[in-house]
């Protein structure tokens, strides 16, 4: 089974990776090659074992005829984007990957048919920026409304995989993945960052600033439990799942002072009296005012959140090493 991972050195990316090469196999398929494509992946080999690593641009249709040439895909997990922030200060990039890419990739499910070969399982990581403000309760039934090109650029790929999907190119699932933790500190553009500092600052023993008040309330999920939601994807029965494609993923709705608590019970009783709330409008504002989740077709269809917010909290760090006080 060849298996391939876009993103693959990005945050969620590695995590999926390593676990896909560790378990050997996808469901009850073994893998013969799990090809990662990413723009660099630092001094890692590139053939280690079945994992072949691929440094290139997404959208460069050429370099995906190398990287893949003569292996059929069985399944893609397309993780790679441009986020929130960068994608609103740079239009022309975020249109490249989050959208050219996008159907760069579902075209190749195409030819794959066309030739007489099965349509690859395509599992898109979508995003509840297609909901836009999420103030009010969202449910299976909510329409998406996106306020920032990113989720619209989102949305736009949940139709294509939809109808790639319908015309039999790719046997698509869009997951719509809420904020995901503790990211490792870098510029990815991610807006709701503070989330996987707050973890990390206060698990290694400093002070944060909280640029929401104690009451704000927000969603989230830990990696390990991303990554688990992403396996259950490939090989979930669309067909006895009403044919449906789209899911908002289960996760936790909490305040940041629930937060700080749970943060507490893991890493130590001072962890409160280390947080300073000093609000930012537009932050608060963007990601403050979440109303609950009713994700009911994604739970019939065995999808997941966290067992609890401590779960979420001891959950965030794995996979990114504790980080040390200091």
């Amino acid at each position: 089974m060849h298996v391939l991972v876009t993103g693959a050195n990005g945050f969620v990316g590695r995590a999926l990776a390593a676990r896909l090469a560790a378990a050997g196999r996808l469901g009850d398929r073994a893998l013969t090659r799990l090809s990662l494509l990413d723009m660099g992946f630092g001094d890692a080999p590139a053939r280690e074992g079945l994992v072949h690593r691929h440094a290139g641009d997404l959208a460069d249709a050429a370099m995906l005829d190398r990287a893949l040439a003569g292996a059929p895909l069985d399944a893609v997990f397309h993780l790679a984007s441009i986020p929130g922030g960068t994608a609103e200060a740079d239009y022309a990039l975020a249109r490249r990957v989050n959208l050219d890419a996008t159907l760069g990739l579902l075209e190749r499910g195409r030819a794959q048919v066309l030739v007489g070969g099965a349509a690859p399982v395509f599992i898109f990581a979508s995003s509840i920026a297609v909901f836009g403000p999420l103030s009010a309760p969202v449910t299976d039934d909510t329409l998406p409304r996106p306020q920032m090109t990113y989720g619209a650029q989102k949305l736009a790929g949940e139709i294509l995989v939809d109808d790639f999907s319908r015309r039999g190119w790719v046997d698509g699932r869009s997951l719509r993945l809420p904020g995901v933790l503790a990211r490792p500190p870098a510029r990815t553009g991610q807006l709701s960052a503070f989330l996987s500092d707050i973890i990390r600052e206060l698990a290694a023993g400093r002070p944060f600033v909280s640029p929401m008040s104690p009451q704000a309330r927000t969603w989230a999920s830990s990696l390990p439990n991303v990554v688990d939601n992403l396996l259950h994807a490939a090989v979930l029965d669309v067909m006895g799942q009403a044919r449906r494609r789209t899911y908002t993923l289960p996760t936790s709705c909490f305040s940041m002072a629930e937060l700080v608590d749970a943060i507490a019970q893991v890493h130590g009783a001072d962890a409160v009296r280390r947080v300073r709330y000093e609000p930012d409008a537009a932050i608060e504002q963007r990601f403050g005012g979440f109303a609950p989740l009713h994700a009911q077709a994604a739970l019939a269809a065995g999808f997941r959140a966290d067992d609890s917010l401590v779960d979420l909290v001891r959950g965030a760090l794995d996979g990114i090493g504790h980080p040390g006080a200091g």
